[in-house]
């Protein structure tokens, strides 16, 4: 491992080795500039440098005050941590103040106690909202139906069954839709009419 003060230095004997087209050109005037490609790598255009090591030498900077404290500096540098922790006069007490209950869920509880809980309206009554807001959409979601509705899932559950199915996969996947005994849209009505 070399000390971040040396300097490796190596001496390199090189060989050229052109290839023809490069020492033709070369013979006749023409520049790789000229629009020839010209790249690194060993090619029908290319320039390559063979070399051999012959000589190794290690370089150490002059000891002199300049030197000195740019290093101190580069040490200093070092260890500085990344994050700093302060100690604060006062502690801060504007937000994240413990509370029994947050505003957000008295609200929430405000709002269901309005709303009270859902009772189960006539069978009737739940089936006329159905087939309206199928007559809207052919596919529902039962979470949708619940808001459309305000009836429990579990008592629109049953009235669905006997009306609807169940998407379980494609492309409405947990969907509800009327059975087609039960559909009566308008494009159907306008097909039957003819």
């Amino acid at each position: 491992m070399v000390d971040s003060g040396v300097c490796v230095h190596a001496v390199v004997s090189v060989q050229q080795s052109w290839s023809q087209s490069s020492q033709a050109r070369c013979k006749s005037g023409q520049s790789e500039a000229d629009g020839s490609t010209s790249g690194s790598g060993p090619g029908p255009d290319k320039l390559a440098l063979e070399g051999v090591v012959v000589q190794r030498a290690e370089c150490r900077p002059a000891v002199s005050e300049n030197y000195m404290k740019l290093k101190k500096l580069q040490i200093e540098e070092s260890s500085k941590p990344v994050r700093l922790s302060q100690q604060l006069d006062k502690a801060v007490t504007t937000n994240y103040k413990p509370v029994s209950n947050h505003a957000y869920n008295l609200e929430y509880d405000k709002k269901k106690k309005e709303e009270g809980k859902r009772a189960r309206a006539d069978k009737q009554q739940v089936l006329d909202m159905l087939f309206s807001a199928f007559e809207k959409h052919q596919f529902y979601n039962i979470k949708d139906l619940v808001d459309i509705t305000k009836q429990p899932v579990i008592y629109l559950k049953e009235i669905l069954r006997d009306i609807g199915i169940y998407n379980v996969k494609g492309t409405h996947k947990n969907t509800w839709e009327l059975r087609p005994e039960y559909r009566h849209y308008q494009g159907e009505e306008e097909k039957d009419a003819e």
